[in-house]
């Protein structure tokens, strides 16, 4: 029995996830993307969310929750952002601070040893 307890919390703590993390799925789930882009690079007349600051971005959409826009470009946000708890801004936020370029899953294998004489 005294087992079962700690095995109980290593399973549950091992589905967690950071705020990083949480952040990054939110970001796509949301659709986040369509506009700002995968790598938060900012598309068109968008602009780039990487590695802002956290305050200014927390402020930005907390004030786009509570329907407030500073111009009309802006206002489109507000129908992104009204659904938003403080926690998946925070969450959202930090993922927009510390982004980091993923790497590429597929990398080329250079342990590849051709047979033969090199295909001629």
């Amino acid at each position: 029995m005294r087992f079962i307890f700690p095995l109980f919390f290593i399973f549950l703590f091992a589905h967690a996830q950071t705020p990083y993390e949480k952040g990054k799925v939110l970001y796509m789930e949301k659709g986040c993307y369509s506009c700002h882009g995968n790598k938060l690079e900012g598309l068109h007349r968008y602009p780039k969310l990487s590695n802002r600051a956290k305050g200014f971005l927390s402020y930005k959409l907390r004030r786009f929750r509570d329907k407030i826009s500073d111009n009309q470009q802006q206002e489109m946000m507000i129908a992104f952002a009204v659904g938003l708890s403080d926690a998946e801004i925070e969450n959202l936020t930090t993922y927009m601070q510390d982004y980091i370029e993923d790497a590429l899953n597929e990398k080329y294998n250079d342990k590849f040893v051709p047979e033969g004489d090199g295909g001629s």
